[in-house]
């Protein structure tokens, strides 16, 4: 089934035509192709006709987009001027005049030679403009200065408002275009209509909205065989083993590298968002089911019968911990869980974590750590009070000791409401998160040079159920901003690995050798690298189904990698969660 990530990936010499009437989406669809493309490290030249380059960067912000490498994101500005506005100084951006092909054509010519490489994308947002004021012109300009920009071994995506134009005139840019993709608007659903295209048969596809589901159920991670596993563990039994190869475990430095390499890239944003959706994700009343049914009969009595429906007291809230979460934990590696029934009361409660992984190797680092632990038991709070027939509520919970602190281990208060410092812990200070990730590359720099261990706790060792991963990474199925941050938190946390094996002055060769032995260990996936990567049970989508290649961060990171050791690209062409029995990605 084709995907809107498939045609937003505009394929190398060729010219897509995207056309549709006014508000259909075609800026929107352009921004996408941006971000996409620049999570691949690919140079992007944004040719602007209807607005400045700012507004532009305010909504590719939006959607995602952080602070790139210099010289990625190039704009001609065609707007500016031919309005006769102020043109603000942009060692980014060049200026030229809607009026004047000349100068459009002079101005694309300008940046192409300072990125001095091929395989750049244009993206030529709209020709609108240009024709009102041109007229048939534009057609040869199409043919004399696009079609020749994309024979160089570039891409070109051009957008047009249908209507505007002579029928002839619109049917001479279809002929030169390589594709055509129209946008229509039907109600409040907008399809695409794939006319034309390089790499995809003629179709039709509605355009998804970008908005958290009713259930989150639907994502796919969270599917009823996977609670009911979950749910072994409450009953004392071991986990399945998700990955016949690799096993259900990961080394717990990965995750935390993951979430921290997010975290970098959008500071503000993704600590809320990622509390937000964990909450979500954990309450059991937003299943399809109720998972209490899954239990056998004589559980589901002594549940009715015993179980508290309200978990204000203290008595209550310690009876939950012992029957449930402190063998969940234990069975999960996730840490050691003591109830602080000394300092609890009722509605505040405190629980005390040792060797915790979310914090574990991080001492010192001048802040609290917690996001998805705390989050996660929010969630279940809230959700079996409902389940049991107990209030509607809303949990929430935070750090008020932690390892990164300097304490000896994390404590946390949990409270049915709001908390008035929740917001401001979450959002981390720019300088936190420079010490946070510096010292990961660190450990990960002293186990890849040094050979010493990644991360290992005394009691409950270096490895972590893939379940806590997976509450970060299945997010980018939910949230399309949080696919950009992904995206290039995986591309900067690749490059900054390439980068610093290269500075320890070893060959291309063994700098590869070396990645892979990290992915190894770490039990990301089982890896062969030949002509092309080849990856079986990727913990970023193992168990999840997508409609499309969906391995955001490990793709960043390969392209981040890549990009440093060898000067390539990659594009993941196969995946796990499309039903394919592997990860690939083919090198651009």
């Amino acid at each position: 089934m084709v995907s809107l990530h498939q045609l937003q990936e505009v394929p190398s010499k060729s010219m897509i035509l995207l056309a549709g009437p006014p508000g259909a989406g075609k800026s929107e669809f352009c921004e996408k192709a941006i971000l996409q493309n620049l999570a691949i490290y690919r140079h992007i030249i944004y040719l602007m006709t209807e607005c400045d380059p700012s507004k532009v960067e305010e909504s590719l912000k939006e959607r995602g987009l952080g602070e790139i490498e210099q010289g990625l994101l190039n704009f001609v500005d065609a707007y500016s001027e031919t309005v006769g506005l102020l043109v603000m100084d942009r060692s980014d951006t060049v200026t030229a005049d809607c009026a004047s092909l000349s100068s459009i054509g002079i101005a694309i010519s300008k940046l192409q030679e300072r990125i001095g490489k091929k395989d750049i994308l244009l993206v030529f947002d709209s020709l609108t403009s240009p024709y009102l004021l041109n007229g048939p012109e534009v057609v040869r300009f199409m043919r004399l200065t696009l079609s020749r920009f994309a024979g160089e071994g570039n891409s070109v995506l051009v957008c047009f408002d249908e209507g505007c134009s002579k029928e002839e005139d619109l049917v001479a840019m279809m002929s030169l275009s390589e594709g055509v993709i129209k946008l229509e608007k039907k109600g409040s659903r907008r399809m695409l209509n794939v006319v034309k295209h390089p790499k995809v048969e003629p179709t039709r596809i509605e355009v998804p909205r970008d908005k958290i589901p009713e259930k989150l159920w639907d994502m796919g991670m969270w599917r009823q065989e996977v609670m009911t596993i979950a749910l072994r563990s409450m009953k004392g039994e071991s986990w399945v083993q998700f990955r016949t190869e690799v096993g259900s475990f990961v080394n717990l430095f990965w995750p935390n590298f993951v979430r921290w390499s997010n975290i970098l890239w959008d500071p503000k944003r993704f600590p809320k968002m990622m509390y937000e959706l964990t909450k979500y994700s954990e309450d059991p009343s937003n299943y399809d089911f109720n998972m209490v049914s899954i239990f056998p009969w004589h559980k589901r009595l002594l549940i009715k019968l015993f179980m508290p429906k309200s978990f204000s007291k203290v008595k209550d809230m310690k009876k939950i911990l012992e029957s449930s979460f402190k063998s969940q934990h234990s069975l999960l590696r996730i840490a050691t869980v003591e109830y602080r029934d000394d300092i609890s009361k009722t509605d505040e409660h405190y629980l005390r974590f040792y060797e915790g992984y979310e914090c574990w190797g991080l001492e010192n680092v001048d802040a609290s750590l917690g996001i998805m632990k705390p989050a996660m038991m929010a969630g279940s709070f809230k959700g079996m009070e409902e389940l049991l027939g107990g209030p509607e509520r809303d949990w929430n919970a935070i750090e008020t000791k932690c390892i990164g602190l300097g304490d000896p281990y994390c404590e946390v208060k949990f409270v049915p409401g709001e908390i008035e410092d929740l917001k401001d812990s979450l959002e981390k200070d720019s300088l936190v998160i420079e010490r946070v990730n510096d010292r990961l590359m660190d450990h990960l720099m002293e186990f890849l040079l040094q050979d010493k261990p990644l991360m290992k706790r005394p009691t409950w060792g270096s490895d972590v159920h893939i379940h806590e991963l997976q509450h970060v990474t299945a997010s980018p199925n939910v949230d399309a901003r949080l696919r950009m941050v992904f995206r290039m938190g995986g591309a900067r946390a690749g490059k900054m690995l390439g980068e610093a094996l290269l500075e320890a002055a070893l060959s291309e060769q063994e700098v590869v050798r070396r990645m892979i032995t990290l992915l190894n260990q770490c039990k990301v996936g089982k890896i062969t690298l030949a002509d092309t990567i080849r990856m079986k049970e990727n913990c970023e989508r193992f168990g999840m189904k997508t409609g499309e290649p969906s391995c955001y961060f490990t793709t960043g990171f390969f392209n981040g990698f890549f990009s440093a050791v060898k000067n390539q690209h990659v594009k993941e062409t196969k995946c796990i969660a499309m039903g394919d029995p592997y990860c690939e990605w083919e090198f651009r």
